[in-house]
C-alpha cells in the first residue's frame, strides 16, 4: 500500500495524468474495483477451502480455474470489469465533462481501453497469486480468512496502478499517431467477453455468481468514483494528499475484508443460507446490535474486531513514518498532523467493523451470499470515507495553521 502511494504521488505529474485528469477521478474505482473482485475472490475460495471443498488437487483445479475465468469476465469487458470497469470509465469521462463543459472523444477512447486492460492483466496475474496462497494456506494450517484478502487487496492497488500509469501513457502518446489503437482495444475485449461467459456459465462454483455478483460491483463502482471526484478537487488544493490515499483506504479495506470474510465463513459452516442461529442471552436471531456489543462484546466476532482495531494506530503510524522516510521528510509529519491522521484512520476502520457486522448478517438472512455481495460495499464504502476523512484532516490542518503544514500544499 505503501507502494501504491508513493506510486500514485509520482504518477499524478506525467504528461498524460496532467492532460487527461478525468484517470484520477478513475484511480480510486479502477482501484476498488480491482479490490472488489480479488478480495471477492479470496472470500469466496477461503470459504470454501474451510469448507474442505479444495482438499484434492481435482477440487482445488475446478475450483481456482472457475473463479478466474469469471474474473476475466469480469476484467475482459468489465462485467465485474468489462461493463464495471467500462462503466467506470463512462463516470469519469461524464464527472470530467460536466467540470470542464466538453467531452474528448480520444481521451474517452484512452480512459476506457487503458481500464479494460488493466482490469485485465491485474485479473489474471492476481487471480494466480490469490489461490496459490489460498492453497498454501491450507496446507500450512493457516486459516485463509486471515491472509488471503488483504494480500489480494494491496497487491491488486499497486499491480493495477502502475498497469494503469503505463497503459494511459502507450495510449496518449498514441493519439494523432495511432488513433486506431485504443478502440482496437475495446474491440478485441468486446468480441472475447461471449467466450468467458459461457465457460464460467457452465461451471457450478461460479454460475450463480454470473448472474447475482453484478449489484454489489456495480454500486460499490459508482460510491468509489464519487471519493475519486473529491480525490481529483482535494489533489489540486494538496499535492502530497494523493501519497497517503491507498494507505489509509487500503488499511480499511484490508481490515474490513477479512472481518467479512471470516464472519462469511463462520455463517456458512453454522447455518444454512437465510437461518440466522440465535446467540447465548437473547430469544431471536440478532441482526442490528449496538456498537458497544460490535466492539466490547464477549462473541469470537468482537473479539475479532478488537484485534483489527488494536492494528490501525501501530500500522499507520509505520506506514506514514517509512512514507516520509522514503520521500525525504517532505510530507511534514507534525504531532498534530499524526494525531489528526490517526483520529481519521480510526473513525473510518471503527465505521466499518460496524457496519460490515449488520450488513453480512442483514444479507445472510435475505439469502444473499455474503461471500459475493458485502466485501464490494465495505471497500467502497471505505474508499469514500477514507478519501472523505483523510480530505476533511487536510482542510482542518491547513485552517488551524498547523507548522509547516504549508509543505503539503501545492503552489
Amino acid at each position: 500500500m505503501v507502494g501504491a502511494g508513493l506510486v500514485l504521488d509520482l504518477v499524478q505529474h506525467w504528461v498524460v495524468f496532467e492532460k487527461v485528469s478525468e484517470l484520477i477521478i478513475l484511480v480510486p474505482a479502477l482501484l476498488g474495483l480491482k479490490g472488489n473482485l480479488e478480495m471477492t475472490l479470496a472470500s469466496r475460495l477461503s470459504t470454501q477451502a474451510n469448507l474442505g471443498h479444495m482438499d484434492t488437487p481435482k477440487q482445488q483445479w475446478y475450483m481456482i480455474v472457475g473463479n478466474l475465468v469469471l474474473i476475466q469476465i469480469s476484467s475482459c469487458w468489465q462485467c465485474q470489469a468489462i461493463v464495471v470497469g467500462f462503466l467506470g470509465s463512462v463516470v469519469a469521462i461524464v464527472m470530467g465533462a460536466f467540470r470542464n463543459g466538453t467531452i474528448s472523444l480520444d481521451h474517452a477512447y484512452l480512459l476506457c481501453a487503458s481500464s479494460l486492460v488493466t482490469a485485465s492483466l491485474a485479473s489474471f496475474v492476481l487471480g494466480l497469486i490469490t489461490a496459490g496462497v489460498i492453497v498454501f494456506s491450507r496446507h500450512c494450517h493457516i486459516n485463509p480468512d486471515n491472509v488471503a484478502t488483504p494480500i489480494a487487496a494491496s497487491l491488486g492497488d499497486i499491480t493495477s496502478l502502475a498497469l494503469l500509469s503505463w497503459i494511459s501513457t502507450i495510449l496518449y502518446e498514441s493519439i494523432n499517431k495511432q488513433d486506431w489503437l485504443a478502440p482496437l482495444v475495446i474491440a478485441c475485449y468486446v468480441l472475447v467477453t461471449p467466450l468467458w461467459v459461457w465457460i464460467a456459465k457452465r461451471n457450478k462454483y461460479t454460475n450463480d455468481v454470473l448472474y447475482s455478483g453484478w449489484t454489489p460491483v456495480m454500486i460499490a463502482m459508482l460510491i468509489s468514483s464519487c471519493g475519486g471526484l473529491i480525490l481529483e478537487f482535494m489533489v489540486s488544493r494538496f499535492e502530497n494528499l494523493t501519497v497517503f490515499q491507498p494507505v489509509i483506504n487500503g488499511v480499511g479495506g484490508n481490515l474490513v475484508a477479512v472481518q467479512a470474510s471470516r464472519i462469511s465463513t463462520a455463517l456458512h459452516k453454522q447455518a444454512e443460507l437465510g437461518t440466522l442461529l440465535i446467540p447465548p442471552g437473547h430469544t431471536h436471531p440478532v441482526i442490528f446490535i449496538t456498537p458497544i456489543a460490535n466492539f466490547f462484546g464477549k462473541g469470537t466476532h468482537a473479539r475479532t474486531t478488537r484485534v483489527l482495531m488494536a492494528m490501525v494506530i501501530p500500522g499507520h503510524i509505520i506506514f506514514i513514518y517509512l512514507i516520509n522516510y522514503m520521500k525525504d521528510g517532505n510530507t511534514s509529519l507534525t504531532p498534530l498532523f499524526v494525531f489528526v491522521y490517526l483520529c481519521a484512520a480510526m473513525l473510518q476502520v471503527a465505521a466499518l467493523l460496524y457496519i460490515a457486522y449488520i450488513m453480512i448478517h442483514w444479507m445472510w438472512k435475505r439469502k444473499i451470499d455474503p461471500d459475493n455481495s458485502a466485501i464490494p460495499y465495505l471497500t467502497a464504502m471505505g474508499d469514500l470515507l477514507g478519501i472523505s476523512l483523510l480530505a476533511i484532516a487536510f482542510q482542518f490542518l491547513y485552517l488551524v495553521g498547523d507548522q509547516d503544514f504549508e509543505r503539503a500544499i501545492a503552489p
